[in-house]
């Protein structure tokens, strides 16, 4: 038996899922070994962008700090 070896490396997005599937020969097993490249990064959040049919339509008229009570901002002493 003949074993062809190839390394491909696979992404996933945030879900988990395959970004990309590789292209394998037709009417073939293939065994597949999976092992994760790098550890995720610890808290990170992903980087909140608004939605596109309100980006560059928003003015803030006036001073949003002093709106509101600085005791209604749940701050933490």
């Amino acid at each position: 038996m003949q074993v062809l070896t190839e390394r491909v490396i696979l992404e996933t997005d945030r879900a988990g899922h395959l970004t990309r599937l590789p292209t394998l020969p037709p009417n073939r097993r293939v065994e597949a070994i999976f092992m994760i490249l790098d550890e995720p990064e610890a808290n990170v959040k992903p980087r909140r962008r608004p939605h596109v049919d309100i980006v560059g339509k928003t003015q803030i008229l006036g001073d949003i700090m002093d709106s509101v009570p600085e005791s209604d901002w749940d701050l933490p002493s």
